[in-house]
C-alpha cells in the first residue's frame, strides 16, 4: 500500500477543527478538495472519521482514539523536516578537529578555545599540524575547519577570507641587518631559512630575487614558523614570516622585524570547511568564533 503522508496532516486538521470547511481554511485548500481528502481518509482507515449530526460533524470513536496519536505524528514530522537553526550550547559535548597553520593556531587558538568554552563548556578542540602527508581527509569529515594561506581547490569545500597578513624579515637584535638601511643585495647575501612543512629550500622570494639577478643562500628548511624563529633567536640567520600572526612569538623571543627589500603580495587567510557542514548549527557557531579569532589576529 502506498502511503500519502499528506493525509495525516489533513486528518489532524479535520480532527482539530471538527469541520471540513474550517479544516480547508486552515490548510489553505478549497472545501470540495477537503471533502475529497476526507473520502480518501475514510477509505484508508475503513472508518467514517467524522459523521454529520445536524449542522455539525462529530468524530467517531475511532477518530477520538486516533486524534492524539495523529497530532503527535504530525508534530514530529514538522520537527524532522524543519531546518535546525538552534543549538543547545550549554549541553553541547562535541570535539572539533582543526587543521591550522602553526602560526595561526598559536595566535588565534587560545582566544578561540576560551570563547568557545565560555559558551559551551563541553566542547573540545583538536589542533592538527599541517603535515606533509596526512591520512585525515576533510572529505570524510575527519577535519572540521582548515585555516591557512591556501584556498581549497575542490568544489566540495566552502571558504571565506578572514584576513590578510604580510611577510616581514625576522632577525635577532644583534644581526647585521637588524638596524640601519640595507640593500636587496645585502639581504640576499645573508644566511636564510625557509618555512616549509615539506622541507622545501625554495619559495616565491627566490623568484622575486631572481628578477633582480640575485640568488639568496638558504641554509635550512624548517617545518614551522616557531621552529624557524627559534633558529633565528640564537644565530645570524634570517627568515621571512607572516608579521601579524607571528607577533606573539616575535615578542616572546625578543626578535626584530624589518621590511622585506623585495615586493611580495599580501597573504590571504582562508577558513575552509566541507559543504556538508553548511547547515550544521554547531559548526556554524564554531565558524563564526573561528573567524572572529582569526580576524583579531590579523589586525
Amino acid at each position: 500500500m502506498q502511503l500519502d503522508l499528506n493525509l495525516l496532516i489533513a486528518l489532524d486538521a479535520l480532527l482539530e477543527e471538527g469541520s471540513v470547511t474550517a479544516a480547508a481554511a486552515r490548510l489553505h485548500v478549497s472545501a470540495p478538495a477537503m471533502s475529497r481528502t476526507l473520502g480518501r481518509i475514510r477509505r484508508a482507515t475503513g472508518d467514517q472519521i467524522l459523521v454529520r449530526t445536524g449542522r455539525t460533524m462529530t468524530p467517531t470513536p475511532r477518530a477520538l482514539a486516533l486524534r492524539a496519536r495523529v497530532h503527535e505524528l504530525v508534530h514530529q514530522a514538522a520537527e524532522l523536516l524543519t531546518p535546525d537553526t538552534g543549538v543547545d550550547l550549554a549541553g553541547l559535548a562535541r570535539t572539533f578537529i582543526l587543521k591550522w597553520h602553526d602560526a595561526l593556531a598559536a595566535v588565534a587558538g587560545p582566544p578561540l578555545l576560551g570563547a568557545l568554552r565560555a559558551e559551551a563548556p563541553g566542547v573540545r578542540l583538536r589542533f592538527l599540524a599541517e603535515a606533509a602527508t596526512d591520512a585525515r581527509d576533510p572529505r570524510r569529515g575527519d577535519i572540521d575547519l582548515e585555516a591557512g594561506a591556501g584556498a581549497p581547490s575542490s568544489p566540495e569545500f566552502r571558504h571565506r577570507i578572514v584576513g590578510h597578513d604580510r611577510l616581514v624579515l625576522a632577525v635577532r637584535p644583534d644581526h647585521p641587518l637588524a638596524d640601519g638601511p640595507f640593500t636587496v643585495a645585502d639581504y640576499a647575501a645573508a644566511e636564510h631559512l625557509t618555512v616549509s612543512r615539506r622541507g622545501r629550500l625554495r619559495d616565491p622570494i627566490d623568484d622575486a630575487l631572481e628578477t633582480d639577478g640575485l640568488t639568496r643562500r638558504v641554509v635550512a628548511a624548517t617545518p614551522t614558523v616557531a621552529t624557524a624563529l627559534r633558529f633565528v633567536s640564537g644565530y645570524d640567520y634570517v627568515v621571512a614570516v607572516p608579521e601579524l600572526t607571528s607577533r606573539p612569538l616575535l615578542r616572546d623571543l625578543g626578535l626584530r622585524t624589518r621590511p622585506l627589500p623585495v615586493a611580495m603580495p599580501e597573504i590571504p587567510l582562508y577558513l575552509s570547511w566541507h559543504r556538508r557542514y553548511d547547515n550544521d548549527p554547531a559548526h556554524a557557531w564554531l565558524r563564526e568564533h573561528a573567524a572572529t579569532a582569526l580576524r583579531a589576529a590579523t589586525t
